[in-house]
């Protein structure tokens, strides 16, 4: 069984204030050592339910905060930005039998989270697609399921496990923290690695099959940026229409080049 995994740090358990999630501010230091016995602990589940290959992503900010050295010696760990428009999710394919999202977090305009944002905290206002508020995992949730690999297992605040569970009915949560205003509520983070490495041999353990969801026959993204240069910049990808002058709106039936549009975007 070979398995992805995609790795962020703002739905990390204890992560409140950006000084948690940048380096070189102190506090970052526990925070990536969290990160990393968390993405551990999906990978000691994983293959307790029987996977013999696992990628891992290291999705956030540059890319190079996971200590490699602490993961299992049947993983490849993706460090930095390779510039692909499959971003968080680099690499992976049809070859992979599921994806996980580790530390996962609420969609710009969300309270679900002090740091909700969607893929840019200071160019983006918010993400649509088909209508729909989006957040990183349903950008690159979508993505994979379009390749036919299952997401079977998110962890993060609570607000983004509520959304996984309307957006992908079955899939597996771990609700470490909930938001409220510019504060966290945090399980122990012992329990949260205890807890996601038993999720992560469950939904390993479960039918794959029974993970998969419809994917649109088309997709509309619609992306508000804070400020109106942001917008009028990226009008000038070809079948991107300005709607008003802070709002772009891209269509196509092809998913990859609705990310391939957000990875100029951005």
């Amino acid at each position: 069984m070979k398995i992805y995994i995609s790795a962020d740090i703002e739905g990390i358990t204890g992560v409140t204030h950006w000084d948690d999630a940048v380096k070189p501010q102190p506090d970052y230091e526990n925070f990536r050592k969290q990160m990393t016995l968390e993405v551990k602990a999906a990978c000691d589940g994983a293959n307790e339910a029987g996977a013999n290959e696992i990628w891992i992503k290291d999705a956030h900010a540059d890319g190079r905060n996971i200590d490699g050295s602490k993961l299992p010696e049947n993983t490849k760990l993706i460090r930095g930005w390779s510039g692909h428009p499959l971003s968080m999710v680099q690499e992976l394919n049809s070859s992979f039998d599921a994806l996980m999202m580790i530390g996962f977090h609420s969609s710009a305009g969300s309270a679900g989270n002090p740091l909700s944002h969607t893929m840019s905290s200071s160019k983006i206002q918010y993400m649509k697609i088909n209508d729909t508020f989006i957040s990183e995992f349903h950008l690159f949730g979508f993505a994979s399921m379009v390749m036919g690999v299952p997401v079977v297992l998110i962890s993060g605040d609570e607000q983004i496990c509520n959304d996984a569970n309307s957006f992908m009915p079955g899939i597996i949560t771990v609700n470490v923290k909930k938001g409220v205003g510019d504060s966290t509520i945090n399980i122990q983070p012992d329990v949260a690695i205890d807890q996601i490495r038993d999720s992560a041999k469950q939904a390993l353990s479960s039918d794959l099959s029974s993970y998969s969801t419809k994917v649109p026959d088309r997709f509309q993204l619609e992306i508000q940026y804070k400020h109106h240069k942001n917008a009028y910049k990226s009008s000038y990808y070809p079948g991107t229409v300005l709607v008003d002058p802070v709002t772009c709106s891209f269509q196509t039936d092809d998913y990859f080049e609705l990310l391939r549009m957000v990875l100029f975007a951005i």
